[in-house]
C-alpha cells in the first residue's frame, strides 16, 4: 500500500442528522480528484488509494450519507441522490476548491455524473468504472433477477430468502429486514444482500475471496442503501442522466467497463459513450470489480497520464 500522504481528514456537518467523513491526500496545487465511491452505501476503503501516486495527485476521499464512516451509520432519513450532490458541493466550497476532476465506479457513476450534469463549472474532466444509469431498466435488472440466467444459483439464494408472496418486490422485503427486524434478521438479511452483490461482481469469484472481501468494507451501510435507493429509483427522474447528457457536452469522459459486468450489463456503457461527443470508452475483459487486473490497470494508466 503506498503511503497515503493525508495532509487533512474530519467530519464535516451537512445538515442537522448528517455528518459525513472525508479525508484529503497528496499535498499538490494541481486541481484534485474526488474519489466518488460506489453502493449506494459502500464507503471508500484505503485499498482505493492503491490507483493514485500522492506525490502527484491530490484526491479527496469522503463517506456518503450514512455510509461506513459517516454518522448516524445507516442512516436513510433526509437521504436522496440530490442530497449527497448537495453535500459534495458543500464538501468542496469547505475545502476552499473551486474544481475537480471526478473518478466513481459503478453507484459512483451515477452520482458523479448527476453532479457534473448539475455543476458542469465545478468539474474538469470525468473518470467512470462501471456505468450504472440508474434507471428503471438497470435497477430492474440487477434486483428483480436479469442475472438469473447467468447466476442461478445466486439469484435463487438471494430470491429465496423472501416469501414467495413477497417476492414481487424482493428489495422491500429486505430492507425492512434490515431496518425493522429483530437484531438476527438485520444482520442476516445485511450479509445477504451484500453477499448476492459480491457474489456475481467479478470473474470467476470464489466462496473464499467473497468471504475476504466482505470483511474489508461496511457491507450493513451498503446493503441498507442499495435496497433504500434501488426501491426509490434511485430519487431520480427515469433516464435523468440520458436525458440531460447536453450538460456534459463540454466535459472530457473515460469509461472503463467490464465486458463481462454482471451487474451493470455493458450496454449501458455503450449508450453513454454513444451519447456523448467527448468520450472514450475503454472495454476490458472483466466483470464489474475494479480490483480485476484489466481495469485495475486502465485505471491507473488512465490516472498517471493524466497527471504525468
Amino acid at each position: 500500500m503506498k503511503q497515503d500522504n493525508l495532509i487533512e481528514k474530519g467530519y464535516l456537518q451537512v445538515n442537522t442528522i448528517h455528518s459525513i467523513y472525508y479525508e484529503v491526500c497528496g499535498n499538490t496545487n494541481d486541481v484534485p480528484i474526488l474519489f466518488v465511491h460506489g453502493g449506494p452505501g459502500a464507503g471508500f476503503s484505503d485499498s482505493d488509494k492503491r490507483f493514485f501516486d500522492f506525490k502527484k495527485q491530490k484526491v479527496i476521499f469522503f463517506d456518503q450519507r450514512g455510509s461506513s464512516k459517516s454518522v448516524p451509520f445507516g442512516c436513510i432519513e433526509e437521504n436522496t441522490t440530490q442530497d449527497l450532490v448537495n453535500d459534495i458541493n458543500t464538501l468542496l466550497k469547505h475545502l476552499g476548491i473551486p474544481k475537480v476532476y471526478l473518478f466513481g465506479g459503478s453507484w459512483g457513476t451515477t452520482l458523479s455524473l448527476i453532479f457534473a450534469i448539475q455543476n458542469p463549472e465545478k468539474v474538469k474532466s470525468i473518470l467512470l468504472r462501471g456505468i450504472f444509469l440508474a434507471n428503471k431498466e438497470s435497477i430492474e435488472y440487477f434486483i428483480s433477477g436479469g442475472v438469473e440466467n447467468q447466476f442461478p444459483k445466486e439469484w435463487n439464494r438471494f430470491k429465496n430468502n423472501v416469501p414467495i408472496t413477497n417476492q414481487e418486490n424482493i428489495a422491500a422485503y429486505y430492507l425492512d429486514k434490515m431496518l425493522n427486524g429483530n437484531d438476527k434478521e438485520k444482520d442476516f438479511f445485511s450479509y445477504e444482500w451484500a453477499y448476492y452483490e459480491i457474489s456475481i461482481f467479478k470473474n470467476d469469484i470464489t466462496e473464499t475471496e467473497i468471504q475476504s472481501i466482505l470483511k474489508e468494507f461496511a457491507y450493513r451501510s451498503l446493503s441498507i442503501m442499495e435496497a433504500y435507493y434501488l426501491i426509490n429509483n434511485c430519487f431520480i427522474e427515469d433516464n435523468y442522466i440520458l436525458q440531460n447528457i447536453s450538460a456534459l457536452q463540454s466535459i472530457p469522459v473515460k469509461i472503463i467497463h467490464g465486458r463481462n459486468d454482471n451487474i451493470c450489463p455493458l450496454i449501458y456503457a455503450e449508450t453513454l459513450h454513444q451519447k456523448l461527443i467527448n468520450s472514450e470508452l475503454y472495454i476490458e475483459n472483466a466483470g464489474h470489480s475494479d480490483s480485476e487486473p484489466d481495469i485495475e490497470n486502465r485505471i491507473i494508466e488512465i490516472i498517471k497520464k493524466e497527471f504525468d
